[in-house]
């Protein structure tokens, strides 16, 4: 981790991704993967989660292409695909041959695409607040998708975040756009998700009956107040996935593993010490 920038961790080839990502404490593996907000990280994503899973596991975060500290190469395809290989890339080249897997609202949607594409890679997955099925794009999630920086934008897109009042204020409004308008952040973000934003949640989801074929132990989770995924999404997915488990936190928006940290470490760290 940078002393400068704890955004900053670790560097390893991943699919041909000069990949950025945070590796701490020891045990089975956890990969945490990210959501998509304007100038998120592994990092501002699961500053609050890494050090507490890692007390009992190893934990893996990775930025994902186009977002955070990882390399942006100019060819490269924004899709499902390439993030899927991207992870798989991470942990090849950790020579991790499963683990267990995390995903947030769009990186939900990756590691739903994950357990569908190479389910031996797989132990327990996590869907948090996630895509991965199609449903009509909400105005939150078409707000935070047509970000444009300005300080005023990024307070309305905390405001649609959030549940809690207390955690939006000025002062992080400020840091999450200077984390937006970081070089190459915003151009890789704008190109990835143009509209017809709808396209882009269609293109995120996998086909139902793929999602029936998983055979995981699956803890889906979804604040019940949300704005920017419908919990309906989450209702969806602890239907369709025959071993799944659903955990609605009442209170929270989007942002459940900031808003009800303490809460939902204890969730993960007994779901996957379940595993044994």
């Amino acid at each position: 981790m940078s002393a400068d920038n704890p955004e900053i961790g670790r560097r390893i080839e991943a699919a041909g991704i000069a990949t950025n990502y945070h590796d701490a404490g020891t045990g089975f593996p956890i990969l945490f993967i990210h959501g998509s907000g304007p100038g998120v990280s592994a990092w501002a994503n699961w500053r609050l989660t890494m050090p507490e899973l890692a007390r009992r596991f190893r934990v893996i975060a990775p930025d994902m292409v186009g977002f955070g500290f990882s390399d942006r190469p100019p060819d490269v395809a924004y899709t499902i695909e390439s993030w899927v290989a991207q992870a798989v890339g991470v942990l090849d080249a950790l020579g991790i041959k499963q683990a267990h897997v995390v995903g947030n609202s769009f990186g939900g949607a990756i590691a739903l695409a994950l357990a569908i594409r190479h389910p031996e890679r797989v132990n327990r997955l996590v869907l948090m607040g996630s895509l991965g099925i199609s449903f009509p794009i909400t105005p939150g999630l078409d707000a935070v998708w047509a970000y444009k920086p300005s300080i005023d934008a990024m307070r309305r897109l905390l405001d649609i975040f959030a549940y809690s009042r207390e955690l939006v204020n000025d002062e992080l409004a400020e840091l999450r756009y200077r984390a937006s308008i970081r070089p190459g952040f915003q151009e890789s973000f704008s190109s990835m998700f143009p509209p017809p934003r709808q396209r882009a949640v269609d293109a995120l989801a996998s086909r139902e009956s793929d999602i029936h074929a998983i055979t995981h132990e699956t803890l889906v989770i979804h604040g019940r107040d949300d704005q920017v995924i419908p919990l309906s999404n989450s209702i969806t997915l602890m239907q369709w996935i025959v071993r799944a488990q659903l955990h609605v936190f009442g209170r929270s928006g989007h942002w459940v593993q900031i808003e009800q940290a303490a809460r939902f470490n204890r969730l993960l760290a007994d779901f996957f010490g379940e595993a044994g």
